[in-house]
């Protein structure tokens, strides 16, 4: 399976993402991840520590996607329309993650009318949701819901645990921290949600 990872809008969460996902896939089968982000902040982020699933860029991951059974892709941010067209092309499913505010969703539904054209597999992954008693996640997924569009149960809350995941260079559930386990169930659940 290829999974693609893409926004129009950065800050809302892409490569934790696309990294999170690698992670869950890697415990169903061998899985790539190629970093196309030009930030290379999951080679970055494997740079640091160790992470339980292999990460390339571009060059080394057209050399080693033969060897993989599940292909996590991280896109640059912001893609334009042809290269939009590409990404979808190339993949069995596009992750879209967003935040719940005005701008994100925004560059999200700009993103969707594009796609929506393309005839894509795609589903969007509202992310980084504040704390109770802020409804904007519910809120946000209700509206995305009403307008029709494929959203993922599943949410990825705000936890300052994944910042610390990135510092030691680990998936968020290698983390020593008690807010661990809840950050990984939140990626863990969008993972089943794709690959049971």
């Amino acid at each position: 399976m290829i999974i693609t990872v893409a926004a129009f809008k950065g800050g809302v969460g892409k490569s934790t993402t696309a990294l999170h996902l690698a992670t869950y896939l890697q415990t169903k089968a061998d899985t790539l991840l190629v970093d196309g982000d030009l930030n290379r902040s999951a080679l970055d982020w494997s740079n640091r520590g160790r992470l339980p699933f292999k990460v390339a860029d571009e060059k080394q991951g057209v050399n080693l996607a033969r060897f993989y059974e599940h292909i996590v892709i991280d896109t640059p941010a912001r893609p334009d329309a042809d290269e939009l067209k590409t990404i979808a092309k190339g993949c069995d499913l596009l992750v879209i993650p967003t935040t719940p505010d005005a701008i994100a969703l925004a560059a999200t539904l700009q993103m969707v009318d594009v796609l929506q054209k393309l005839k894509t597999n795609y589903r969007i992954l509202l992310t980084i949701i504040p704390p109770n008693p802020n409804k904007a996640g519910e809120d946000a997924k209700t509206a995305l819901e009403g307008a029709q569009l494929p959203v993922f149960k599943s949410k990825i809350r705000r936890l300052a645990v994944f910042q610390r995941a990135a510092l030691e260079g680990v998936p968020v559930n290698a983390v020593k921290d008690p807010y661990a386990r809840i950050a990984w169930r939140c990626y863990a659940e969008v993972g089943e949600e794709i690959l049971p």
